[in-house]
């Protein structure tokens, strides 16, 4: 069965190189600047991007790394989690969620979502602390911010680190401010198909807090703050000039680029509102559309319908992080987490992405009514 992976269908999930050619001649002066300069790691590249991202989200620091991965993996440690902790998500996510847990040597609690919003539900973590509890990781699922007011109250409560998994929400609001400066610490993803996406792995950090700052900046060059004296052991986590230099021409134009996803996912809304299916939440700017996701009944029919008929589809997420084969040994079950196993056994994303045009939306939500009707 399909997931996450693309099709070569008439309409695509994701068009990358739409995008590229709209920026081509920027992101190609962009590169040839790097290369011309012979300077490829952690160079002026990546510190202009830190300082431009860190402006945009309203921080005092942004630290760039390899991947949104390691941005979670090194804010963890950088909190100072470690064995024998535990750490409180959402099992509805991408396993990276909870890898970055266990690379600590954490455990990963799980709490149940929120039906409607696909985001971690805040009236359940209070049950789940205990004195092992150190920190609390909301995903803002599909660019769609998370109740943070009631997380933090949460945290602040029972002395919790908050750490924002931001993998796919760029530019994502929440009452007026931007997700990841929210929290203590918030991490970003930049793969490639991310609403702001490099062309190949890439991470930020961004915290008001500097102490964390310098700890993930030791962390991820080797443990070391001065070239071969090492003071702790670290990682290779680095953030490359070309990938930070392609990043750059983007930020320009991500609130552009997110206000067409909305547009887009407005369209949707309209043209699915009277069929039985569980639309995405409309919510304004606390909304950016990562993906465009609703539940359906007799989901891999439809997918399979779809791909009939050109339309590119995924699944974004088929099985709960706990029901996944290296966290099985916690013993969680659907009884435990009702909403997460209801949700990936029905949701499917579709085509979305800024330059999607409304025709191949009317297409698609056409498709899907047809279907229904069968």
């Amino acid at each position: 069965m399909q997931t996450c992976s693309e099709r070569s269908e008439s309409i695509p999930l994701v068009d990358l190189k739409k995008q590229y050619f709209s920026i081509k001649d920027e992101i190609d002066l962009a590169v040839k600047r790097v290369l011309e300069s012979g300077h490829f790691i952690l160079g002026n590249e990546v510190l202009s991007l830190e300082r431009e991202v860190a402006e945009y989200i309203g921080v005092k620091h942004a630290i760039g790394v390899a991947s949104g991965t390691d941005a979670l993996h090194l804010s963890l440690l950088a909190c100072g989690i470690g064995e024998g902790d535990e750490v409180i998500t959402t099992p509805f996510s991408f396993i990276a969620t909870a890898e970055a847990i266990s690379y600590c040597g954490a455990k990963p609690v799980f709490v149940d979502i929120d039906i409607n919003s696909y985001n971690i539900d805040p009236a359940k973590i209070e049950g789940k602390v205990t004195k092992k509890t150190k920190a609390i990781i909301p995903v803002h699922m599909y660019g769609h911010a998370a109740e943070m007011d009631e997380i933090l109250e949460i945290a602040k409560r029972y002395n919790l680190k908050v750490i924002e998994d931001c993998a796919q929400a760029f530019g994502t609001e929440y009452k007026s401010k931007k997700i990841g400066g929210i929290g203590d610490i918030g991490a970003f993803s930049f793969f490639p198909s991310k609403n702001l996406g490099a062309y190949g792995d890439g991470g930020i950090v961004v915290t008001d807090d500097k102490d964390v700052a310098d700890k993930i900046m030791i962390l991820r060059v080797h443990g070391s703050k001065q070239r071969y004296i090492h003071q702790v052991i670290g990682y290779n986590s680095r953030l490359d000039e070309i990938q930070a230099a392609i990043l750059r021409v983007k930020l320009k134009k991500i609130d552009e680029w997110n206000e067409m996803r909305r547009k887009n996912a407005s369209i949707y809304n309209k043209l699915l509102n009277k069929l039985p299916v569980q639309l995405s939440k409309e919510a304004g700017k606390s909304h950016i559309y990562h993906v465009y996701t609703i539940q359906i009944k007799r989901r891999d029919e439809c997918m399979k319908f779809l791909s009939e008929n050109g339309i590119s589809t995924a699944i974004h997420y088929p099985v709960p992080i706990s029901d996944q084969e290296p966290y099985k040994y916690l013993g969680y079950s659907e009884p435990d987490l009702p909403n997460s196993y209801k949700v990936a056994s029905e949701v499917i994303s579709l085509p979305m992405f800024p330059e999607l045009k409304r025709e191949e939306i009317e297409k698609v939500c056409e498709a899907i009514k047809r279907f229904i009707n069968m």
